[in-house]
């Protein structure tokens, strides 16, 4: 288990760093944030995540973060990651093509892709292991996850980064888990 850690932690190492780099020298680097319908936005499909506003906002994102990443490697094993890059890629291409004229940054649209995976995998797999991490994560999260994705019109959270997080986890859990009869 602890090998499989590694890249858990490499990847909040890196939005840790960024976030400290941003500081240091400040070079602004939000405004390489998910824009949508820009060509420009289109560098922030993969940049968001590692971008944040703020240490409160990095902290947010990292306890999360920490706790979904590592349930879904423990569940996934070596195929966790192709997932974490899914969702990603599908929540930042879909941020980018319907969401709401804004600079994006931030991890939480992994994170509620992540909630939104685990607990699709539990209900469509049907297995102990998958069903406990399922109810585990709507005990934990599922508060988070309904409010998330609420619209908060005229507020600075994305609340449709959330959506759309949340909309390619589904995505996600339903094209890498088989239903049980």
């Amino acid at each position: 288990m602890k090998k499989q850690a590694y890249p858990i932690m490499i990847l909040l190492l890196v939005m840790w760093l960024v976030r400290i780099v941003d500081v240091v020298i400040p070079a602004d680097l939000n405004q390489f944030g998910l824009q949508p319908r820009s060509i420009q936005g289109i560098l922030g499909i993969g940049t968001m995540p590692f971008l944040h506003a703020g240490f409160g906002h990095l902290i947010s994102n990292t306890v999360p973060l920490l706790i979904l990443l590592g349930l879904t490697v423990a569940s996934r094993g070596d195929h966790a990651w192709p997932v974490v890059a899914g969702i990603i890629v599908g929540s930042g291409v879909l941020l980018w093509m319907f969401g709401r004229n804004a600079n994006h940054i931030g991890a939480s649209g992994l994170v509620f892709g992540l909630i939104a995976f685990l607990i699709t995998v539990g209900v469509r797999e049907k297995r102990f292991g998958s069903i406990a991490v399922a109810l585990l994560v709507g005990f934990l999260f599922g508060t988070t996850l309904f409010f998330g994705i609420i619209p908060s019109f005229g507020s600075t959270v994305s609340w449709d980064g959330h959506l759309f997080g949340a909309i390619s986890g589904l995505i996600v859990g339903i094209a890498t888990s088989s239903s049980s009869p």
